[in-house]
């Protein structure tokens, strides 16, 4: 067993992620590591494999357990990371259960689409979004055929082997810049708030007022240096906005100047919405986040089992209510998709997407200082690549951005 090469593959499996971390991620770069990491999940066996995959697992997703902080589950997080480590370790384990390449190869592509308890964020299609290669299903496939055609060249030393993978490769990195198609820009000026509110604070009472009056003074910013929309982050006002009419009439008069996207609760149908609020020439607009955070927003098990651990870990708290469709609002007839967070980084929110504009707002307090925004950034290129969008993601806690396709 290769206990150097199980190291080394986690590695090259994170290293775009990092890399953007840093700031120094470079497309050819990015596109030799992810041909090498391939070539090793085409080539450990699965003893090696499983090593690799827990392993990778962790730099990846180290920072889950940040979370129970707040819940006062510290003791829990070291499960926590075992568990997950587990779970990627023996489906790396299953790749490379048997060597057969036609084996790895089914394994592979069935991997890109296993979505553990409903959690999508290890898409192995990431290791592509910073280089020449694209994103697609095809041609991840075609990506991985000319890994096998390169490695049957260096056991049976036949030239045409690498001419196979030699002319797939160039054909993707051709077929990748020409897949390309404009968007027109927007006219509106968009002020995008980035909030840097402690995760701790931002629920507690003591602090309620501070964060309200802050957020009017955004809106009125706005207003004066002419914006036409003003965004705030995932409930930037922590409180059912709903109820507190005082504030909800306040924010509906100041539309009258600008248009207002907020986050905040939403409290009907006997429980709590994670919404998005538009406040648009004095009217008011909410969409439901429809995507919930598995363990965050929602247990994903059944009912019973939900309970329990609901009475055990969190205080008897109910999850999150559930809208059934995306909504998309619609600002000085252009339209915006609407996506809250997590749900941005998944297919359902662009189901029957009638436009190229999506606004998403996030919370990443839950999970900083940690590579958590950076993953989600990738990830937010990843779906504006793949649905040729223009995404403004607005977020508290880390920066906000304008992704293009």
């Amino acid at each position: 067993m290769n206990l150097k090469k199980s190291f080394i593959l986690p590695f090259l499996f994170s290293f775009s992620l990092y890399s953007e971390y840093f700031n120094i991620s470079n497309n050819l770069l990015n596109t030799l590591i992810a041909f090498y990491a391939f070539y090793l999940l085409f080539t450990l066996n699965k003893k090696e494999l499983f090593i690799a995959g827990f392993i990778t697992s962790i730099c990846w997703f180290y920072w889950i357990g940040y979370s129970f902080i707040y819940y006062d589950l510290v003791y829990l997080i070291p499960f926590v990371l075992i568990g997950i480590g587990l779970l990627y370790a023996i489906l790396f384990y299953f790749i490379g259960y048997f060597h057969s390449y036609l084996y790895r190869f089914f394994t592979i592509v069935l991997f890109s689409y296993i979505e553990p308890f409903g959690f999508n964020w290890f898409k192995i299609e990431l290791l592509f979004i910073n280089s020449y290669i694209g994103i697609t299903k095809i041609e991840f496939i075609l990506f991985l055929l000319s890994v096998i055609f390169f490695i049957s060249f260096l056991e049976k030393k036949k030239f045409w082997y690498l001419l196979f993978s030699s002319f797939l490769i160039l054909g993707l990195i051709l077929f990748n810049n020409l897949n390309y198609r404009s968007i027109p820009k927007l006219e509106l000026k968009i002020d995008m708030i980035s909030t840097n509110l402690d995760q701790e604070k931002k629920w507690l009472k003591q602090y309620r007022k501070n964060i309200i009056n802050q957020n009017i003074k955004y809106i009125q910013n706005a207003i004066e240096k002419k914006y036409d929309i003003v965004i705030l982050p995932e409930t930037a006002f922590p409180i059912p906005l709903n109820l507190y009419k005082d504030i909800y009439n306040r924010l509906k008069v100041l539309s009258k100047n600008i248009t207002i996207i907020t986050g905040g609760l939403e409290y009907k149908d006997n429980g709590y919405y994670n919404s998005t609020y538009l406040f648009y020439k004095n009217s008011v607009q909410t969409a439901q986040k429809v995507v919930l955070v598995p363990f965050g927003e929602k247990i994903p098990f059944p009912q019973f089992i939900t309970n329990w651990i609901n009475k055990t870990f969190y205080n008897n708290a109910s999850d999150y209510k559930v809208a059934y469709h995306p909504t998309t609002f619609t600002i000085n007839n252009i339209k915006f998709r609407n996506a809250i967070c997590y749900e941005a980084t998944t297919d359902k929110i662009y189901k029957n997407l009638d436009t190229s504009y999506v606004i998403a707002i996030s919370n990443n307090g839950w999970f900083t200082p940690s590579i958590e925004p950076t993953l989600q950034k990738l990830l937010l290129k990843y779906y504006a690549k793949k649905y040729n969008l223009v995404i403004y993601s607005v977020t508290n806690q880390s920066q906000s951005f304008i992704i293009t396709h």
